[in-house]
């Protein structure tokens, strides 16, 4: 388990990194510096846990939470009614690697950006943005976008 702080102006977003499948080693910094810069961007401090998970895992998560077969590539878990209160906890991310590694070759994309694109998305999620309908989606999206082109990472919708 790794706890990474960073700067959010202010504020600071307290990263709770969970797990590990060997797929993720390496790109810790990569994904806290892209929630931090979500966290900036959305001006939101607070506490989130971070799961790098394998796709077994995160099928398993898929199927007891959403009732869905499968792995999924990002799985979002705000906090219980109550659950954000003093700590500011904002709550669970989970990615997929394997899952989130076939995407990204498949769309011709590095590994780690589309991992930070994920984790950006699951953490919109957490403050309530969602993709519903065509107008929210375009609200998301926008933001993801205005989040990655501060780190660098190209439109992921292009």
């Amino acid at each position: 388990m790794t706890v990474m702080g960073v700067g959010v102006a202010e504020r600071e977003l307290e990263v709770d990194i969970v797990g590990g499948s060997p797929l993720w080693r390496g790109h810790e910094d990569h994904l806290a510096n892209a929630l931090a810069a979500a966290a900036a961007l959305e001006e939101k401090g607070g506490a989130i846990a971070l799961l790098l998970g394998d796709d077994a895992s995160i099928a398993a998560l898929n199927k007891e939470f959403r009732g869905k077969e499968g792995p999924t590539n990002v799985l979002s878990f705000p906090p219980a009614p109550g659950g954000e209160g003093e700590q500011g906890f904002l709550g669970d991310i989970a990615l997929a690697a394997e899952t989130i590694a076939v995407e990204a070759e498949f769309q011709g994309k590095r590994f780690e950006n589309h991992a930070a694109h994920l984790a950006v998305h699951g953490f919109l999620h957490l403050l309530g943005y969602d993709h519903t309908d065509p107008a929210d989606a375009e609200k998301m999206e926008a933001r993801e976008r205005a989040i990655l082109m501060s780190l660098g990472i190209e439109d992921p919708y292009a």
